[in-house]
């Protein structure tokens, strides 16, 4: 049968805040369990209400209580721990007293003294507890091999370490070969070492619960694309059954249309063929009655008749008359032209339906990579005012009194962000409501920032901006005019360092405004921000990085 400590392990029952085991677990809505105190004090020092592991949010902050089953397993954990230690313990002085006292080999010994060289047991250690030189001797725990902690050169005990050579050495070492080494008494190197792996140790621990919350992250990713691909695969198919309903309903009308044709073709040309066999045979008769008229030999009766048998009977102007097989032609190009209108219908409304759903789901992925940004004092120009928590920047007419640092803007009316990002993914948003003009992107570490600025990202900026009101544009060189269908409150800006990307989004309508393609990235890129002049205070308002909800 298993005993608890072989089934129960400490990371089953360790707060991936404090990195202990539980004090008081309670268990979050999304089922991720941590200490009380851990989880309380996580909210109370962040802006929004969320798991630290799966980032769920929560519109309001949880009732906690203790969760007594997980709190239950934690007492039986840490009770088996105990047991184990002891039981560790138990064998480690097993393991000692493996070793015989040298004066009573019968005798397991309980110390071994590293001057003499000699194991004792408690009656032989008597003399080294009582005589004043002997007390002065270096015990430590029975060992088996005590050469191994005497010095090979002088024969003394290893009583100190070498941080330079890093090795165990004698006094007379100190006095001699380390004499001007760095030396600290074993002791003291033993306890820091211990620190130093409990620090490590942490900081492992740490990264395994970044790895398990990326895992979690990642997992989550997939699931939401799982979910949007599934939806996108049914309206697809809505939408082709719909375009091959109409096709095969355009070709069925247009059969009937044709077929029709057909028949009043046919029925016109049947009509047609009576008349002439009606003429034919009318012409028949003439033909015969003029033959016998001209064998007659009552000449009298010739003379009478034969005016009228001479004069050719009315007749229609046949040559005129043609089988219009034309109009079928006519009615297959106006079923297709109908046909084709119906599908660019039906195409259009991709963009404005699917479309709008993917770049929902595809900005909602990119906000995975949210990062917190702040502004740098030490870059913005004097004449733009920064609020205390860095979130906010905008003009002042007065110029503020600032050191002309190397960092700082002195001319156009710039500042970058605090933090610098040299690889992978990050993300974060900007309110720009209320202003006529702006500029928002990134900015290398190396640009200049002094004098007047030509941005583009050949001058290492990647940014758009807002000019009058209406006019937006991306800083390439020359510069791209984006024709937005609306005017953006909140730009979302997402940049993949590897793959040499920097896009914008509208965050509100989750549409996308531009993207810089291609960059080859060498150095640490900086959030770069202009709420530019105040212009008469029609762009007064300021410029804040927003949370990302």
């Amino acid at each position: 049968m298993s005993t608890p400590s072989s089934v129960l392990c400490e990371e089953q029952f360790q707060c991936s805040i404090c990195l202990d085991v539980f004090t008081d677990p309670v268990s979050t809505p999304c089922g991720h369990n941590f200490c009380m105190d851990c989880i309380k004090g996580f909210w109370d020092s962040s802006e929004q209400c969320q798991c630290p592991l799966c980032k769920r949010d929560f519109e309001k902050r949880p009732d906690l209580s203790v969760n007594t089953f997980i709190s239950a397993l934690v007492s039986q954990f840490e009770r088996s721990s105990r047991e184990e230690a002891s039981r560790a313990l138990l064998r480690s002085n097993a393991k000692h007293n493996d070793v015989a006292c040298d004066f009573c080999s019968e005798t397991k010994a309980v110390k071994s003294c590293l001057v003499c060289l000699t194991s004792y047991c408690e009656t032989h250690l008597e003399p080294h507890q009582r005589v004043p030189a002997l007390r002065r001797h270096k015990l430590i725990d029975p060992a088996q091999n005590l050469e191994d902690f005497i010095c090979k050169k002088h024969e003394r005990p290893l009583q100190r370490f070498c941080r330079d050579d890093q090795m165990c050495v004698c006094q007379f070492c100190t006095e001699s070969d380390h004499k001007t080494h760095r030396t600290v008494s074993m002791e003291q190197e033993i306890g820091e070492r211990k620190t130093q792996m409990r620090k490590t140790k942490a900081k492992v621990q740490q990264m395994i619960q970044d790895k398990l919350r990326k895992i979690k992250e990642i997992e989550h990713s997939v699931e939401m694309t799982k979910k949007s691909t599934e939806k996108e695969i049914a309206d697809c198919v809505e939408l082709f059954t719909a375009l091959i309903r109409s096709i095969e309903r355009s070709q069925t009308e247009l059969l009937e249309v044709m077929e029709e044709k057909q028949k009043a073709v046919e029925d016109q040309a049947e009509g047609f063929i009576k008349d002439l066999e009606q003429e034919i045979n009318d012409l028949r008769r003439r033909d015969t009655e003029l033959e016998q008229l001209s064998h007659t030999e009552d000449h009298f009766h010739l003379l009478q008749v034969s005016p009228s048998l001479c004069t050719l009977p009315q007749s229609k102007s046949w040559p005129d008359i043609t089988i219009k097989t034309q109009l079928s032609v006519e009615t297959l190009k106006s079923s297709f032209t109908q046909l084709d209108k119906l599908l660019n219908e039906e195409i259009g409304k991709i963009p404005e339906i699917k479309l709008k759903s993917f770049l929902s789901v595809e900005l909602k992925r990119i906000q995975h990579y949210a990062v917190n940004v702040t502004l740098d004092p030490d870059t913005v120009h004097p004449n733009l005012i920064l609020s205390d928590d860095g979130k906010q920047v905008l003009f002042a007419a007065t110029r503020q009194n600032l050191p002309d640092n190397p960092e700082r803007f002195d001319q156009c009316i710039n500042v970058l962000g605090r933090e610098g990002f040299s690889t992978g993914k990050f993300y974060y948003e900007v309110e720009v409501k209320g202003k006529t003009h702006w500029s928002l992107g990134m900015a290398r570490e190396s640009i200049n920032r002094k004098g007047r600025i030509i941005a583009s990202p050949k001058n290492g900026f990647w940014t758009v901006l807002l000019r009058n009101g209406d006019t937006y544009s991306a800083t390439e060189a020359p510069s791209i005019p984006l024709f937005l269908i609306q005017k953006p409150q909140k730009v979302g800006v997402f940049v993949d360092y590897e793959e040499g990307l920097v896009s914008f989004y509208d965050a509100d309508t989750k549409s996308h405004i531009y993207s810089f393609t291609g960059q080859s990235f060498k150095e640490k890129l900086y959030p770069f921000f202009s709420p530019s002049l105040n212009h008469g205070g029609k762009n007064a308002a300021p410029i804040i990085i927003t949370k990302v909800i």
